[in-house]
């Protein structure tokens, strides 16, 4: 061996084990900027909400002075008050409540339960009924309303709340989302299950289901919010007026108080209050859904 050889630096070898992962290095402006435009985003949504809130303790006058005052002086908390004695709220807002609890139950129940059979169950012409089902998507509700209608009267559910039950009971949507859902469940769960001897039934109770939970919140969440806010079909079935939901409650209000800028706003807060309220009790258990999902090594 030489001199030159033994001057000769070797290179350490590092065991594949030990090697330290490579980060991304990230600068602390471009992460500042990021974080500001996030900001900005947010700000710019919730803008409008804050302004109904604001506006909403304000007097009927100060509503619309300008410059804007975006802290109310002084506060009026009797609008809350005021609006509960001059309207129906209790009643709008229980309908409502009942409409949505119930819908959004019987969506999730018979989506999750369809898009079972056609992600896991083998039989002839599944995925041409499929397409044909999730092609209903597509036609709006408008081309078959009055059909409908007719079909509703006859079975004498017109103008009672069963009539949007019986409507919005199941839909093409919460199928789709469920289906690709389960399709990313791996199948030798359900072979271990069913060499164990469990049913369908039991597979779809004990073991998809639980793996869902991020899929059937995310599903509840839409559906709560849709019916929630759906002004249409409360509006064409629902007649009567102990029937009213929030939205046309706040309607009718409008057309009685259009001048009551205050009244309108404080009603306005009062309609998106539970659905802003679900949607964080649903984002809680969605994140604890998407945590605990998945296989285990």
């Amino acid at each position: 061996m030489t001199a030159t050889d033994l001057s000769t630096p070797v290179p350490a070898v590092v065991a594949p084990g030990n090697r330290a992962p490579r980060r991304p290095v990230r600068s602390l402006g471009g992460r500042i900027l990021g974080y500001a435009a996030l900001a900005l985003a947010a700000a710019g949504l919730l803008l409008p909400f804050f302004w109904m809130v604001v506006a909403s303790l304000k007097t009927n006058n100060d509503v619309f002075t300008i410059p804007i005052t975006w802290l109310p002086d002084p506060v009026v908390w009797r609008n809350y008050l005021d609006i509960w004695q001059r309207s129906d709220m209790t009643t709008w807002l229980w309908n409502t409540l009942l409409l949505s609890v119930i819908v959004t139950f019987l969506q999730v129940f018979t989506g999750s339960f369809a898009a079972y059979g056609f992600a896991r169950v083998r039989f002839p012409g599944r995925n041409l009924l499929f397409l044909a089902y999730v092609g209903t998507i597509a036609v709006p509700w408008q081309s078959y309303m009055i059909p409908q209608f007719i079909l509703m009267s006859k079975l004498h559910l017109s103008n009672t709340l069963w009539s949007i039950v019986a409507i919005q009971a199941f839909g093409a949507i919460g199928v789709f989302l469920m289906k690709q859902f389960y399709e990313t469940i791996p199948e030798e769960l359900s072979e271990a299950a069913r060499v164990d001897g469990l049913s369908e039934y039991g597979i779809y109770r004990r073991i998809i289901l639980p793996l869902s939970r991020p899929a059937l919140a995310s599903l509840a969440l839409l559906m709560f919010t849709t019916t929630w806010n759906d002004y249409l079909g409360p509006l064409v079935y629902l007649r009567s007026p102990e029937l009213r939901t929030i939205q046309l409650g706040l309607n009718t209000f409008i057309s009685q108080y259009n001048a009551e800028y205050a009244l309108i706003m404080t009603g306005s807060v009062l309609s998106v209050l539970p659905v802003a309220v679900i949607f964080l009790l649903g984002q809680r258990y969605f994140i604890e859904g998407v945590a605990s999902t998945g296989l285990k090594g």
